[in-house]
């Protein structure tokens, strides 16, 4: 089979699961409500609830679950061979993740926009809610950490700094210039609509022009030699920066930067997958990596772990969250949330399918290939994950005629851009998560949205800067954000399921979805805390905070088969069967 014809298959695959199966779900089991009251107009307070136009809550919702992940995971997992990644992101993403995202987003709007911690309160515990946000707040702490050195380092002149031994790994500096310029034209784009009243199709296209006209003048920077080591800001310095803007980004109105700044970004990413497919089928590549390899060198088992690694592709956590957290704030009606619940993780998906094909079509030769994944120690390095994304995409590229140099600018900017919408928003949910945290303490300072942002980016800080062993926290943990991300998935199918059973629902469609994420979660965490204490000299913190979040995810199980036995005439229903 070749790669044009394979992403052919998938495509026709997406589009039936979203015209039949998503339907269905709309309809049938979830029966949305077009004349339903969403949060967005009863708590509407022109900063976090504002009612909000499809296609622009779309491109939000899109760039928001849409960070690093579905580009890095599959880069890595592919190292099985491309059958296993394809099938788990195209199958795993319609019957898994779009229902996962979906769901979260529609029991959040049914519940004033509160976040699916919360909201496990009135079908399972308090207990487990507590136990939830805990949770929540670890992994998207921990992940926005990773993300600000991530980004931090991708804005550096080189990923990984020059040696005797080695000349050093590019950064991509030339993405400095369109991000900040992006987030410029956001902010005039965000003002004129709200408070001047013009009209939106003008902005978005001199917008989107002055976007692309960034991303050149970044390369033509880079030319020019502007980016010189002696006065480039240092990562730590970057960090600070990124911090700032999180905060910004998390205490203005939603209109005023969030919403205008992913839309933008959200159409660089449709002309970044839409060139990037369209070279795919003018340049026919053939496949460089075999369908399957079923034990590659120093890689753990592909069952579970191909599930595990490849997350936002396919089914993630941390969608539930954005689904809950910020999207359901902005949805003008509840029909709105099949095409950008259940869409926008397609979106993701064949993003996460451009990844794999990249991967495993772009490298030019199988030797290359080869080389490239000679073992999974060498092959799951940042700058190794990322080149090979970037490499095979901008060869996709240039087989229509784009030069190399323009292709891999572009990419690049994709790269970080959604990089960027992740970490905002993900910022804006810590903010959410932390005010419900200490809800129970009845402490309005606490729970003003200055200061919860404030400690949001403090906790972040703290998982960027404070070294573990030489290495930033974030990093040192990181081995166990994608265990707890697909613990938060299934916990949330879970929470939807007991939703579904209160009201009278069939369980099964999100039953069957929560048992397999439950149970590989579940092998995997116990798989990586055997290989943990085995090691010849154990790391005793991942060990003890992995063990934290096994008790924590196990104890909402119980929870939820302690709600799932109780008749239901003794739950509480703060819907009233809305």
């Amino acid at each position: 089979m070749s790669p044009a014809l394979a992403a052919l298959i998938a495509i026709f695959t997406y589009s039936v699961g979203y015209q039949i199966y998503s339907r269905f779900l709309a309809e049938k089991l979830f029966e949305l409500d077009e004349t339903a009251v969403t949060p967005a107009h009863e708590l509407r307070d022109g900063i976090d609830y504002v009612p909000t136009k499809p296609v622009v809550l779309f491109g939000h919702h899109f760039a928001s679950i849409t960070g690093l992940a579905p580009m890095l995971g599959p880069a890595i997992a592919v190292i099985w061979g491309w059958a296993p990644a394809m099938i788990w992101v195209v199958i795993g993403s319609l019957l898994i993740g779009c229902v996962h995202d979906f769901s979260a987003l529609i029991i959040s709007a049914r519940h004033r926009g509160q976040s699916v911690g919360m909201i496990s309160e009135y079908y399972l515990s308090a207990r487990a809610k507590t136990l939830f946000l805990l949770i929540i707040f670890f992994g998207v702490s921990l992940a926005m950490g990773v993300f600000v050195f991530v980004i931090s380092k991708l804005f550096g002149i080189y990923l990984s700094p020059p040696s005797d031994a080695h000349a050093g790994v590019e950064g991509y500096p030339q993405a400095v210039f369109p991000s900040l310029w992006l987030m410029i034209i956001a902010a005039v784009s965000g003002w004129l609509m709200e408070k001047r009243g013009v009209s939106m199709n003008p902005i978005i296209v001199v917008g989107f022009i002055l976007s692309l006209i960034g991303i050149w003048v970044g390369l033509a920077m880079k030319r020019a030699g502007v980016y010189d080591p002696s006065w480039w800001p240092s990562g730590s310095e970057w960090m600070i920066g990124l911090l700032m803007y999180a905060f910004a980004a998390s205490v203005l109105p939603v209109w005023s930067l969030l919403q205008p700044r992913d839309f933008l970004n959200s159409l660089l990413l449709y002309l970044g997958l839409g060139l990037a497919y369209l070279g795919l089928f003018v340049g026919q590549p053939s496949f460089d990596a075999p369908a399957l390899v079923m034990e590659p060198i120093g890689a753990p088992p592909m069952l579970p772990f191909v599930f595990i690694l490849i997350a936002c592709g396919a089914a993630s956590g941390f969608h539930g969250l954005v689904s809950s957290g910020t999207t359901a704030k902005q949805l003008d009606l509840e029909t709105h949330a099949r095409p950008i619940g259940y869409g926008g993780m397609i979106g993701e998906s064949l993003l996460g399918l451009l990844a794999v094909l990249a991967c495993t079509a772009g490298f030019q030769s199988p030797e290359r290939w080869h080389e490239h994944y000679a073992s999974f120690h060498t092959a799951r390095g940042l700058s190794q994950k990322l080149g090979g994304f970037i490499e095979g995409t901008t060869h996709f590229l240039t087989s229509l005629g784009i030069p190399a140099e323009l292709a891999s600018a572009l990419i690049a900017m994709v790269v970080v851009s959604f990089a960027l919408t992740t970490l905002d928003s993900a910022t804006r949910l810590l903010r959410f998560n932390i005010e419900e945290l200490v809800a129970p303490l009845g402490n309005k300072w606490l729970s003003n949205r200055y200061v919860s942002s404030a400690l949001a980016c403090l906790t972040i800080a703290t998982f960027a800067f404070y070294k573990i062993g030489g290495k930033p926290a974030a990093l040192a943990l990181w081995a166990l954000f994608g265990t707890t991300n697909q613990l938060l998935a299934g916990l949330t199918l879970t929470l939807v399921t007991l939703y579904l059973r209160r009201r009278g629902k069939s369980i099964w469609y999100t039953a069957l979805p929560a048992v397999f994420m439950l149970s590989s979660t579940f092998i995997s965490m116990g798989l990586n805390l055997s290989s943990y204490l085995s090691a010849d000299r154990p790391d005793w913190l991942l060990i003890s905070v992995g063990l934290t979040l096994l008790v924590l995810g196990l104890w909402i199980i119980i929870e939820a088969v302690i709600a799932f036995l109780r008749p239901l005439t003794q739950h509480r229903d703060p819907t009233q069967d809305a």
